[in-house]
């Protein structure tokens, strides 16, 4: 299992290695989820891969943010260029971007950033049909979760093991762009959820700031369920905290061991928030999970010792064995090998015959051993030096430099790789029919007599509330009002028999087509023979994803509501295509549940409400599994932009009701038709009309 650490400068990288990392993941450009960090220049980059792969350290290149269709070459351009100077993978979030980088860097490992919300072994799989070699799983499995995925998994396993947790979960937040316009899914989030909220008239607490994460003892169970990689989260922190936690991690790991009391110290003085948490590890989520970072001075003695070690090691250093043969009448010869099977020789002068004192086999040894200033560590020694002869060991020390410096020249050799241009491909031209408009229902008690005699193009209805109310669904269809089922964006593996009940009982009914926002529910959709539509959790934000989805088998696809307007128009629609036009957008799910924790009790059927210091308030509802998901507190409103969005090429507008009564859903209905005259209290347009950074 490796041990893989932040590296959000050149500072940091060389923190981590000298720690004892085995491989580092770092920024080089804008397409990365810490555009924040320092990252990395061309050169730097360059100089980076080949300090890191001389010293047998991997780089993983993040590109793990959305991509608009402007920018695709460019993060295109970014990753090629990384291809050709080595980087071992990249980590990447937009399956657009995955459709891009196959064409223009085939040979370029990719992996599966955590922002991809993969959870359990369907998507893991689905990523491994994409050509994605390593899955970065979510953080909120447990050790149960992460074992039988782990156990099943046709590609490489990674897992967080270090650091901060995001209340939500990751690629499924939109409170920071949504809220302020700074996008997380775009390497910009700006953590409101660090800040005061409250369930009563008062913002006094911190419902939503999660502690950091440690599994410091549990190691050793991680790397007998055969994870790949452990991954310590710190891009934006400084070089002396990667440098303590890598160096903790790392030689708990080497020493077959759990960290001591003493490196456990170390680590909540690096850095924690009122401790840390193993929660979700263990399957115990609740108000111990949370807390929040405290003023308190830096540990100066702690750092400084960190800093006085990465600034002047070389951290455990590179295996190698030498070899020497020493012989009468021929050159001396010295070779060397590391553990990857590298071998480099060299050839010199001539031994003599003594004159006064032979040299000695250990004399030659201990010249071989002299590894200091470099990156290598001798290890084991294999030499024959006959009787009789005199060596100069400043030949033996000259043979030693020569066959060190080949042997990092093929360390640091660049990969053989296939490279090509990005190309848009073909163009789909917008629809002009003006779009259908869609009703998407939270509960059943929603789905009024008067709604269906409206009779909107679809109504869709989460797949639990249509098992639990055939009649009521079927009237509808039989009334010939088509109804989709909409899935969860989360369901674990040990969920899914219980989803694939609700499902078949959907199909009983008659609804044909499912709204699917998580790869992992692909594969149970194809199963049961449902249409896939592809619903935000997917996160379509370029003409790429749109084809890449295409591919997939999805017959419809919801755009990003972090796109513009005006960017949804422009896309070339290889499927239809639709918005979420109107309601309260889903600013974060949550596994642990921020009702229960202040109450001690679940009254998710009570209205429950977040309210910010500024007294705005946010709906708290239930999600499926008993999660919940936080709602804006303002409904987008676009019924009186209909000259923009009936132009945007779309298929259709989905109008999301949650807190809505039946009443008001047939009103907002008749506005959008422009027949009513409803118009909320207050409202947002969104994201449509505004940049998000």
């Amino acid at each position: 299992m490796e041990i893989l650490s932040p590296a959000g400068s050149p500072e940091a990288l060389r923190a981590a290695v000298c720690a004892g990392a085995n491989a580092v993941y770092l920024g080089f450009g804008q397409f990365n989820a810490r555009r924040g960090a320092r990252n990395f220049s061309r050169d730097e980059f360059a100089s980076a891969v080949s300090y890191c792969h001389l010293r047998g350290v991997k780089v993983y290149l993040t590109l793990n943010t959305l991509c608009s269709d402007r920018e695709m070459g460019d993060a295109v351009d970014c990753a090629v260029q990384a291809s050709k100077l080595g980087v071992d993978a990249a980590l990447v979030q937009d399956l657009g971007l995955v459709r891009a980088l196959r064409q223009a860097a085939p040979d370029l490992p990719l992996h599966a950033s955590t922002q991809m919300s993969l959870h359990s072994l369907d998507g893991v799989k689905q990523a491994a049909d994409l050509g994605i070699t390593r899955a970065v799983l979510a953080r909120e499995l447990s050790r149960t979760d992460i074992a039988y995925i782990c156990q099943h998994s046709p590609i490489e396993i990674e897992v967080f093991v270090h650091g901060a947790l995001c209340m939500c979960y990751s690629g499924q937040c939109f409170l920071s762009s949504v809220i302020g316009g700074r996008s997380g899914n775009r390497g910009m989030c700006a953590q409101p959820c660090r800040l005061p909220y409250g369930f009563g008239d008062l913002a006094d607490g911190y419902p939503l700031s999660l502690k950091d994460m440690s599994l410091a003892g549990h190691l050793r169970e991680l790397q007998e369920m055969g994870v790949a990689s452990a991954k310590i989260e710190g891009r934006m922190k400084r070089p002396e905290y990667v440098y303590i936690v890598t160096k903790v991690y790392a030689d708990a790991l080497r020493e077959g061991r759990e960290p001591t009391p003493e490196e456990l110290r170390q680590l909540e003085q690096a850095f924690s928030r009122q401790g840390f948490t193993d929660g979700y590890y263990l399957g115990r989520t609740g108000p111990d999970m949370f807390g929040v970072r405290e003023e308190s001075k830096p540990p100066r003695e702690l750092f400084a010792k960190a800093k006085a070690a990465y600034e002047k090691g070389e951290g455990p250093g590179v295996p190698v064995k030498f070899y020497a043969m020493i012989r009468a009448g021929e050159p001396i010869q010295v070779g060397v090998e590391d553990g990857e099977g590298r071998v480099a020789t060299a050839a010199g002068k001539f031994p003599e015959p003594a004159r006064r004192r032979p040299t000695s086999q250990e004399e030659v040894e201990a010249q071989l051993a002299k590894t200091g200033g470099t990156p290598f560590a001798a290890i084991g020694m294999r030499t024959l030096v006959e009787d009789g002869l005199a060596v100069p060991l400043s030949a033996v020390n000259a043979l030693r430099r020569q066959v060190l410096d080949e042997l990092s020249k093929q360390r640091t050799a660049l990969p053989q790789r296939r490279h090509g241009e990005y190309r848009m491909g073909a163009r789909y031209e917008n629809r002009r029919e003006e779009p259908d408009l869609y009703v998407s229902l939270r509960h059943a008690g929603q789905l009024t007599f008067e709604l269906v005699k409206a009779r909107p193009a679809l109504i869709t209805l989460p797949a639990d509330e249509i098992a639990a109310h055939p009649d009521e669904v079927g009237g509808a269809i039989q009334r010939g009002v088509p109804v989709a089922a909409v899935l969860p964006r989360i369901c674990f593996d040990r969920e899914l028999d219980s989803l694939r009940r609700d499902l078949s009982a959907c199909k009983e009914i008659g609804v044909a087509d499912a709204y699917v926002g998580n790869l992992g529910l692909v594969p149970l959709c194809r199963e049961l023979g449902f249409t896939l539509r592809g619903d935000f959790g997917l996160q379509v934000f370029n003409s790429q994803g749109l084809k890449e989805y295409k591919r997939l088998g999805f017959q419809s696809l919801t755009a990003s509501f972090e796109l513009k307007l005006a960017q949804i128009r422009d896309l070339s629609k290889a499927v239809d295509t639709e918005i979420i036009g109107y309601g309260r957008l889903p600013l974060m799910i949550t596994e642990n549940c921020a009702v229960k924790n202040q109450s001690g009790k679940c009254t998710c059927g009570n209205v429950n409400q977040l309210i910010d210091r500024k007294g705005v308030r946010f709906p708290v509802e239930k999600a499926w599994g008993c999660r919940n998901e936080l709602l804006n507190a303002n409904k987008i409103f676009l019924a009186d932009k209909g000259p923009d969005w009936k132009k945007a090429g779309l298929r259709a507008v989905r109008l999301l009701f949650t807190t809505e009564n039946g009443v008001e859903c047939a009103q907002v209905l008749e506005a959008y038709r422009g027949t009513g005259a409803y118009k909320p209290n207050n409202f947002t347009r969104g994201l449509y009309y505004r940049d998000v950074e």
